[in-house]
């Protein structure tokens, strides 16, 4: 029975050779598929294995038309294969995936920056996963907004459900820009637990909490790597600018001339002086979405970031980071401290680990200083108009995403040979130039392990004490 999906979907599942060892099963055909009526050597081997190939009759309630043999031996091995089956079939049952994981490129990407850290994945999570790298928002139709990208994204995770039975969990992983795409899609999917209802219930009474589903599964991780959550500013953010002060001046306005619509939503400008940008809107549950709903639903939030160095162009440390520290870790400037030097044991430039519970907010809201500010950073641009403005958009949507627990992970390749690869590092983008974050890659994979088999051992414990 040949185990294969479309080539989109990144399954666990891995042919194994054929061999002599009876522990090994192949997903590809059987090469036993024609014997010869010249050697008894080769129709004693048939009967041999042909009391395992049958195991696919009794499970599956299907007849196997025995191929016609010149021999009695042929004969009675027909027969013997009707009846017994193959622990090969019982081990593609068991092995089924049921937990979608959906993996998200950055602005300018495509799928193959995945292609490190989809390997590692398949080796160390195991087999229920399957694991599936978007490609609907490749290159420039990363520039197209994030609403727009999000709701692709949206339409391809629920064209990726329909065509795979079986699937019972979801999670995200996310580099970026895509971070965004994903906490726009995950809105667009989400489906509250009083809705749900039946579907809901069951999965409550398996230790899941009633928080709602997205895209109709169990959400379970929703995992970022160097992702603008609170968009980006003008003063030497955007490295195309080369940091020529006049250019910095023009950085909001200049930015949606290269980045599209894309750009004007990261630098918070998009939409009229009295509109609250898409980012803000985004940290609290509002008619476009229920965007915090969404995000509550996963049982477990990750956010990596870069403590530094995370620009491709002007790798001067002292100056402000294109994803900075503070924006990917959702943390204001005061916030910050000191990181580590030294790195976690077994995961190279991971620094620190902290989590982060939720905190008692009200919902953010836009002030008309806020519109004041927006109008003046769009209509007389420059860095003090610019930084005045994102100060207080900023302030409002950590309000909103603290309100949410979180773990943050703090990453730091300052010690690595490329360290103003930082960006790319993080999630081996290509694994000759950027194979310092292999540390952080690990420490991804073992954290989704991890919440895998809390989720085994709770619904286990569950099952056996009804």
């Amino acid at each position: 029975m040949a185990c294969s999906y479309s080539p989109q979907f990144h399954s666990i599942f891995s042919p194994i050779s054929t061999n002599n060892n009876l522990s090994s099963f192949s997903c590809s055909p059987s090469p036993y598929t024609s014997y010869s009526n010249h050697s008894h050597r080769r129709r004693r081997n048939y009967l041999n294995l042909a009391a395992f190939s049958g195991l696919k009759n009794i499970l599956m309630n299907q007849n196997l038309t025995a191929q016609a043999m010149s021999t009695s031996q042929g004969n009675l091995a027909s027969n013997l294969a009707s009846k017994v089956a193959s622990p090969r079939d019982i081990v593609n049952i068991e092995d089924r995936p049921d937990h979608l994981l959906v993996l998200v490129h950055g602005i300018l990407a495509s799928p193959s920056d995945w292609t490190y850290f989809d390997t590692e994945l398949k080796r160390r999570v195991g087999k229920k996963f399957l694991i599936y790298a978007s490609s609907c928002n490749m290159y420039t139709k990363t520039f197209t907004g994030i609403d727009g990208a999000g709701k692709r994204l949206a339409d391809e995770v629920i064209q990726v459900v329909k065509k795979t039975e079986g699937l019972k969990k979801i999670s995200f992983l996310a580099h970026s820009l895509g971070g965004l795409f994903a906490r726009y899609a995950i809105a667009v999917l989400y489906t509250p637990g009083d809705v749900v209802g039946t579907q809901a219930m069951a999965f409550q009474s398996s230790g899941s909490s009633n928080k709602g589903l997205i895209a109709g599964m169990e959400a379970i991780n929703f995992i970022t790597l160097a992702t603008p959550h609170l968009g980006v500013r003008g003063n030497r953010q955007l490295p195309f600018l080369l940091g020529v002060p006049f250019l910095e001046k023009l950085a909001a306005p200049i930015a949606p001339i290269f980045t599209g619509r894309t750009g004007s939503q990261l630098f918070l400008t998009d939409g009229k002086p009295s509109k609250p940008p898409l980012l803000l809107r985004m940290a609290s549950d509002c008619e476009e979405g229920k965007f915090i709903s969404a995000l509550g639903a996963f049982r477990c939030r990750v956010l990596y970031a870069n403590v530094s160095y995370d620009r491709i162009l002007n790798p001067d440390a002292s100056r402000k980071n294109m994803v900075g520290w503070r924006t990917s870790s959702i943390r204001r400037e005061k916030e910050l401290f000191k990181p580590p030097r030294r790195s976690l044991d077994g995961y190279k430039h991971v620094v620190d680990v902290e989590y982060c519970p939720p905190v008692l907010y009200e919902a953010p809201h836009f002030p008309p200083e806020a519109a004041k500010a927006k109008e003046a950073a769009k209509n007389e641009p420059s860095v003090e108009n610019t930084v005045d403005y994102h100060e207080i958009v900023e302030e409002e949507m950590i309000h909103g995403l603290q309100r949410l627990g979180w773990k943050k992970v703090d990453v730091s390749f300052h010690s690595s040979f490329w360290p103003f690869f930082a960006h790319n590092n993080i999630h081996v983008k290509n694994e000759w130039f950027h194979n310092a974050g292999a540390g952080v890659v690990a420490h991804v994979a073992d954290t989704i392990k991890q919440q895998e088999m809390l989720q085994e051992t709770s619904s286990t414990f569950i099952a056996a004490n009804l």
